[in-house]
């Protein structure tokens, strides 16, 4: 678990970045022990969405995601960020470095920008994202910290049919 604590922020901004370091430490608590078979191994055979295939592709997704909504906010106060390529690693270990370095890149702009309006009531002044939704900055992150826990338990239904997958053969 991380100690890195949003320590210059406060109200919305710290309960925020908090939450979402929370959610973070949960997801790094489930997928600590998970081998690299495991890892790739494909437990949705069915699903169409490719990111939901295998817990690696989950977690490549989870933190694609968590650089794109703060890249979506900083794109809203002008400063033009390219999302970054998914990645996919061959080992956990990667992946909880990537999620608290996503993390880290989230705690970071929003100290860089301590005053910065987390609510915006006009819906022309929302940030349109690329699924259709407008978001204000604070159910943005409200999202991403939604994302990580819906993925989180997602990751560990799927280490449940692993443990019956390997406790069956």
């Amino acid at each position: 678990m991380s100690n890195i604590l949003p320590t210059k922020l406060t109200g919305s901004k710290l309960a925020l970045l908090s939450e979402y370091r929370k959610a973070i430490d949960e997801l790094i608590a489930i997928i600590q022990t998970i081998s690299s078979i495991e890892l790739h191994t494909i437990i949705d055979t069915e699903t169409n969405d490719d990111d939901c295939r295998s817990i690696q592709t989950i977690l490549s997704h989870v933190v694609c995601s968590g650089f794109g909504y703060i890249i979506y906010v900083e794109n809203w106060v002008g400063l033009m960020k390219e999302r970054p390529e998914k990645r996919y690693h061959t080992f956990v270990q990667q992946y909880i470095e990537d999620l608290n370095i996503m993390y880290e890149y989230s705690l970071n702009f929003f100290q860089n920008h301590p005053t910065l309006e987390m609510e915006q009531i006009d819906n022309d002044q929302k940030i349109k994202v690329n699924w259709g939704q407008c978001y204000d900055v604070e159910q943005l992150m409200e999202h991403a910290i939604v994302h990580v826990l819906r993925h989180r338990r997602q990751i560990e239904k799927f280490k449940e049919r692993l443990n019956y997958i390997t406790s069956n053969t």
